[in-house]
């Protein structure tokens, strides 16, 4: 029950979702098993053809789903999808700040407009803005759940993938933050730390993203990432909406993955060590760009 004896948050059935980045990977998985277990989800994706697909795909299956075109690094168009889906439904149980991109290269060759503030804008000030549009509403109807896509990246050093580590872990302090404020007002915050995924992010950053750092093939990128053991994004989405049930604070899938923040968290030394050996093993495999690419 909420503070003023309404109902309070629905876990799933019946309940008002929202996810960025609905148009694929980890966002349309999380929208199909929402939908799977009764919610009504509002799929939002900057991929305005994609995301309308993904929402029919669901709607022709009797879901309750509807799309939206939204670009996260616009506040106002996130403020606008947060309060009409207010006006529409009357509420909101989730949002899913999941939106995200993978920027990467050379750190001596990243440009400031291109890589780091772009990557700033939509890893960082996209889940800002969904907080902000999200938060206050929850917290005048006394329940809700905000769901933070991070990645296993911010308990890591991220060498070739600065702004994209850098913006994962700011995500990861964000949530904290927030998880502590909320307890006191009814309204819950989780974080998502995903391991190896098999979703677009993983072929050079994903539609919107860059990670120009090798000239290897589509086929030998997916084979090297085959290495550590990628999870289908529907069994992904499953295990990530059980602990979301059970308002688990840092959600880590695959399970497996929690050796390795132990490893970083205890020994950061020895963590920054294999992370520099593996790298010197990949050296022959990488370019540097070329002036003007």
């Amino acid at each position: 029950m909420d503070a003023r004896g309404g109902e309070g948050l629905r876990v799933f059935g019946e309940a008002v979702a929202i996810v960025t980045g609905g148009a694929s990977g980890i966002g349309a998985a999380l929208g199909r098993e929402l939908a799977r277990r009764g919610s009504r989800v509002v799929l939002a994706d900057r991929d305005e053809e994609g995301v309308r697909a993904e929402a029919d795909r669901l709607a022709a299956g009797s879901a309750r789903a509807e799309a939206v075109a939204l670009d996260v690094r616009d506040a106002e168009a996130v403020e606008g999808v947060v309060a009409r889906t207010f006006e529409t439904h009357g509420r909101l149980d989730y949002l899913f700040n999941n939106a995200g991109i993978g920027v990467g290269g050379w750190a001596e060759e990243l440009d400031l407009e291109r890589d780091w503030r772009y990557t700033v804008e939509v890893n960082l000030m996209g889940p800002v803005h969904g907080v902000q549009a999200a938060y206050p509403r929850m917290v005048k109807q006394g329940f809700g759940h905000i769901v933070n896509t991070a990645s296993m990246a911010a308990f890591m050093a991220t060498a070739l993938t600065a702004p994209y580590g850098t913006t994962k872990h700011a995500v990861v302090g964000l949530s904290r933050a927030l998880r502590v404020e909320g307890a006191l007002r009814g309204v819950r915050v989780s974080v998502l730390c995903p391991g190896v995924i098999r979703t677009p992010i993983l072929q050079d950053g994903g539609k919107y993203g860059r990670a120009p750092i090798t000239d290897l093939s589509a086929e030998t990128k997916a084979a090297m990432w085959e290495r550590l053991r990628p999870m289908a994004p529907e069994v992904f989405a499953v295990k990530v909406l059980d602990a979301v049930a059970r308002n688990k604070g840092i959600i880590i899938v695959p399970a497996w993955w929690h050796a390795l923040r132990l490893l970083n968290v205890l020994f950061p030394s020895l963590s920054e060590a294999l992370g520099r050996r593996e790298l010197r093993r990949m050296a022959p495999l990488l370019h540097r760009q070329q002036a003007g690419d």
